[in-house]
């Protein structure tokens, strides 16, 4: 009889042992696609301006929803760096991609002056290939933080010069700032780059030709081939540019579904129409990094057991209010002056000002502010993003810890 009560105890241990095992396992599961999608400067009220337009266009007052508020996991994020109450991108990146605190103006640091692993290098040494995208320059703040270490997010030439030691497999963007670094008398970062490995292709065409075959690629667009790193998504760019949405196909087909991967991919340009209170070219902005998001979504669809998709942003720009002084948008005068301006910034702005409040939209600042930003997620483990979370969380959660 105390065989039987001894092999029965035993029996259960096993099973509750393994039961542990399984729940930790599964607690530490990490996806085999993961997407991190940043709106710099993206607001909830960005999201909400954008699904107002969109709601205009549709004939309605509201009901159109971007992809992201499509996803079945909300929170929201604290953005303070550790020496600010506002934060700017380098630091907030820092926090997102690296799981620290960072001070305002530093890129991969901490606020002890030590550098940091972002999320990138450790998926990396797990074999998982990785992909660095940003509708702006390539060297600007959140996409540094992912693969540099600086004291200064103002040292461009110095950050573009770290990427053949990250070793990551994709880039993509407008280009580098400081081509030649600030004086002009460095050697181009796009030779620099093809010396140490990576084939650097400007637009569409150009890329697909020269990407075959290769191990490690620079995307960056046609209108940069001639240092020019200051255009807009929506701004008259040339024909063989990409939308946010192109250059995440690009990264699909170059990086494959065969071994894991993870791609950022940052909506820069957001937060440059944002700082100008330029509401028609943030709405655009928005609805290019969203459209990016939609190729995501459709990867996960056929990976829903393996694909993460998480869409933040690193702050809020521009303290964007959905009405001022009036209760009804007027987007019909809000579009026509956009497209009658060939999508350009003619206002100054103090005109600016004065016509977005007439449309009755409202900026309160042409800087950053302090609020919680949106999170969206889907996927394996989306559930850890929904709720109140800091920006320092993201990185651990998408590592599935």
């Amino acid at each position: 009889m105390k065989k039987i009560f001894l092999i029965i105890a035993v029996i259960a241990t096993a099973v509750a042992l393994t039961g542990c095992t399984s729940g930790s396992e599964k607690e530490n599961h990490k996806a085999k696609y993961i997407f991190l999608f940043i709106g710099d400067g993206m607001g909830a009220t960005h999201v909400a301006v954008t699904e107002s337009y969109l709601s205009h266009k549709a004939g309605k007052l509201g009901g159109e929803e971007l992809q992201i508020s499509q996803f079945p996991y909300y929170g929201t994020a604290t953005t303070h760096s550790a020496n600010r109450h506002i934060t700017c991108s380098s630091a907030a990146g820092t926090a997102i991609a690296c799981g620290e605190k960072a001070n305002n103006g530093t890129v991969g640091i901490n606020k002890d002056s030590v550098e940091i692993e972002s999320v990138a290098y450790a998926l990396k040494k797990d074999g998982y290939r990785i992909g660095i995208m940003s509708t702006v320059p390539i060297n600007h703040a959140t996409p540094a933080s992912f693969y540099a270490h600086s004291f200064n997010r103002g040292n461009y030439y110095e950050i573009s010069s770290q990427i053949p030691a990250s070793g990551f497999d994709f880039f993509a963007g407008a280009g580098f700032l400081d081509h030649k670094d600030k004086a002009g008398d460095k050697e181009a970062t796009d030779a620099y780059l093809e010396k140490n490995g990576y084939v650097v292709s400007y637009g569409i065409e150009e890329f697909k030709a020269e990407s075959e075959g290769a191990e490690k690629v620079v995307f960056c667009q046609a209108s940069n081939r001639n240092e020019s790193a200051d255009n807009y998504v929506s701004d008259g760019v040339e024909e063989e540019d990409a939308t946010m949405a192109q250059m995440l196909e690009l990264a699909l087909d170059f990086l494959g579904d065969e071994q894991p991967f993870f791609i950022m991919g940052e909506g820069g340009a957001i937060d440059w129409a944002a700082h100008d209170n330029r509401t028609m070219s943030m709405v655009e902005n928005v609805i290019d990094f969203d459209n990016a998001v939609k190729v995501a979504y459709k990867f996960y669809l056929e990976h829903p057991d393996e694909t993460l998709i998480v869409v933040t942003a690193d702050h809020e720009t521009g303290g964007l209010t959905l009405g001022c002084g009036s209760s009804t948008i007027n987007w019909e005068k809000m579009e026509s002056q956009w497209i009658e301006s060939g999508k350009k910034n003619v206002l100054d702005h103090k005109a600016n000002a004065e016509f977005n409040k007439s449309c009755s939209i409202g900026w309160t600042t042409g800087s950053h502010t302090g609020g919680a930003v949106p999170v969206f997620a889907v996927g394996v483990g989306a559930e850890k993003f929904s709720g109140r979370i800091d920006n320092t969380d993201i990185k651990g959660k998408i590592l599935g810890k």
